[in-house]
């Protein structure tokens, strides 16, 4: 989808779902957005620690606060569970493993930390994730830091973790831009959710 806003992004998953049938098939949206920091339902204030002149929106996603913008590769999951067969944790393993596989790949080992939902390498967070279900259907996804700006997450504790760092693929030589390796993250994630 390229780069798109993210307030109309995240309206059009809202409309996706609200007019999904048992019929409609699953979506994943590839993109990338302008700078944006995204406060989900359960997002404290406190963890905005700096004035930016990057908007704040809050959305209706599980989580905290984070940061989105050009370079990070982004894939909204719109999934039923109903069909699949699994629950919510179970759909959050399988994309975090994605991510873990696409990195495994280029060389970089990474994991999941306990009680962190993301994926990680050396403690530093290198993609994040946050999700609705509604009705059995998911939407919002998760975002994978390739090759971008990451001083604005200097602004925020991070999906709520004060101290927590943040990496991105280029600093770990993975070579590829958001969109590349958004199509390599897109295919795993075929082989992972619908497995």
């Amino acid at each position: 989808m390229g780069r798109v806003a993210y307030e109309p992004t995240w309206r059009a998953m809202q409309a996706f779902t609200a007019q999904r049938t048992p019929e409609t098939p699953d979506e994943l949206w590839l993109l990338e957005h302008p700078p944006v920091f995204t406060q989900g339902q359960a997002g404290k204030p406190e963890h905005l620690i700096a004035a930016t002149g990057i908007p704040v929106i809050p959305i209706d996603r599980g989580g905290q606060i984070t940061y989105h913008g050009p370079g990070q590769g982004v894939v909204y999951v719109l999934v039923d569970l109903r069909r699949r067969g699994y629950g919510i944790r179970e759909l959050v393993a399988r994309l975090e493993q994605a991510v873990i596989d696409l990195l495994a790949a280029q060389g970089v080992t990474a994991k999941r930390l306990t009680g962190a939902p993301g994926v990680y390498v050396d403690g530093a967070k290198i993609a994040a994730l946050g999700l609705r279900v509604k009705h059995g259907c998911t939407y919002h996804g998760l975002a994978l830091n390739v090759d971008m700006d990451l001083s604005p997450f200097a602004a925020i504790n991070p999906c709520g973790y004060a101290g927590m760092r943040v990496t991105q693929c280029r600093d770990l030589g993975v070579v590829g831009s958001s969109q590349e390796l958004g199509r390599v993250l897109i295919q795993n994630l075929l082989d992972t959710i619908y497995c």
